[in-house]
């Protein structure tokens, strides 16, 4: 795993109110007090913005802008990974068993969907 994720990861986990993370001096810590739904909006919002920020860079032709809102997405979403206590390892390990295999057919293979 990447070392700067791996970093991250840890930096989360230790911003949990449950390991000392103090809401009052810690966004993470914040977002992991307020549960659930605040997370999952975050997530949201910053899907949204990305999604349109890369609208955007195509008519602009400036990327920019997309690399910090994926940054942020990717950001929210270890904080919501470390929710359900899962390691961006875990997706990394699971995009590994992915490699080689059509999309279509890692879709297919799955019994829930």
């Amino acid at each position: 795993m990447s070392l700067t994720l791996a970093r991250l990861a840890a930096v989360i986990e230790s911003r949990k109110p449950e390991n000392g993370g103090d809401p009052a001096t810690s966004y993470v810590a914040k977002l992991f007090t307020k549960g659930d739904d605040a997370i999952l909006k975050k997530i949201g919002e910053e899907a949204t913005e990305t999604v349109l920020a890369a609208k955007d860079a195509r008519v602009s032709g400036d990327s920019a802008k997309v690399l910090y809102e994926c940054a942020d997405l990717w950001f929210h979403s270890m904080v919501m990974l470390a929710s359900f206590g899962l390691s961006p390892q875990q997706v990394l390990d699971e995009l590994a068993r992915r490699e080689g295999l059509s999309g279509l057919e890692e879709k297919a293979s799955r019994k829930d969907e």
